[in-house]
């Protein structure tokens, strides 16, 4: 084999998305207690906060809670694919984030060119009132937490549901990718938090929400939670 075929086929497993996740999940906890100096109210990613919610509503630490969560799947994740562990190769996740990099980009291009062909609108919206900082921190959050929820948990359940009405395969996979995106879409517009409604942002994060499904398929969730973290911070670098 190849390097690039092992490339691919090797960084597209869950282990390695796993491990590329971890960067994600410490960095944003950390940021987000750096760049808010008040503790009783911090300002999360909308999922991250349904999930911490939850927790609360079980006593629990929310904090805790969370690294807790993600030490049993890895350990999980670490013990079903034990045999792999002593070939992973660590110039591997550079590639992974200068290819999720690429994707960041020719995405949010190609997506942009067309709503301004089609519509002839922006898709850019204004982020106001946050230091930079916490802007990073909520854009790494991004990456994470709704690539986890949105395509991992909300996808994969669409599907199940759809399987059992749907006989075709692939529009079972459509469906679930379309509703998954226009939910993804929506859920930025919801609470105190939430943007103001425009044509043009609800679009683009639409077909951003479906260009990410792609990456998930494709690439796997590592892929796709960098790629939307780095969109991110492509865009708050430019303000």
């Amino acid at each position: 084999m190849n390097p690039i075929s092992a490339y691919h086929r090797e960084s597209g497993s869950l282990l390695y998305s796993y491990l590329i996740s971890l960067p994600l999940l410490l960095l944003y906890e950390v940021l987000i207690i750096l760049s808010q100096p008040n503790p009783d109210y911090l300002v999360r990613i909308s999922v991250d906060a349904w999930f911490k919610s939850l927790f609360a509503s079980f006593g629990l630490h929310t904090i805790t809670a969370t690294l807790l969560v993600a030490a049993v799947a890895g350990g999980v994740i670490l013990y079903r694919q034990r045999s792999e562990l002593a070939s992973v190769k660590s110039r591997y996740f550079w590639f992974m984030i200068a290819e999720s990099f690429i994707y960041a980009v020719v995405i949010s291009l190609v997506i942009s060119q067309f709503l301004g062909f089609l519509l002839n609108i922006s898709a850019d919206s204004a982020l106001a009132g946050m230091s930079k900082l916490q802007l990073i921190a909520l854009s790494l959050g991004a990456g994470l937490y709704e690539e986890l929820f949105f395509r991992v948990i909300l996808v994969g359940l669409l599907v199940f549901i759809f399987k059992r009405y749907l006989k075709s395969k692939n529009t079972t996979y459509a469906l679930s990718a379309i509703l998954a995106a226009l939910m993804f879409s929506t859920v930025h517009y919801i609470g105190q938090m939430g943007d103001s409604f425009e044509l043009g942002s609800f679009l683009f994060r639409f077909l951003f929400g479906l260009a990410l499904n792609v990456v998930y398929v494709i690439r796997g969730f590592g892929m796709a939670a960098w790629t939307h973290a780095l969109y991110d911070l492509i865009v708050i670098m430019r303000m």
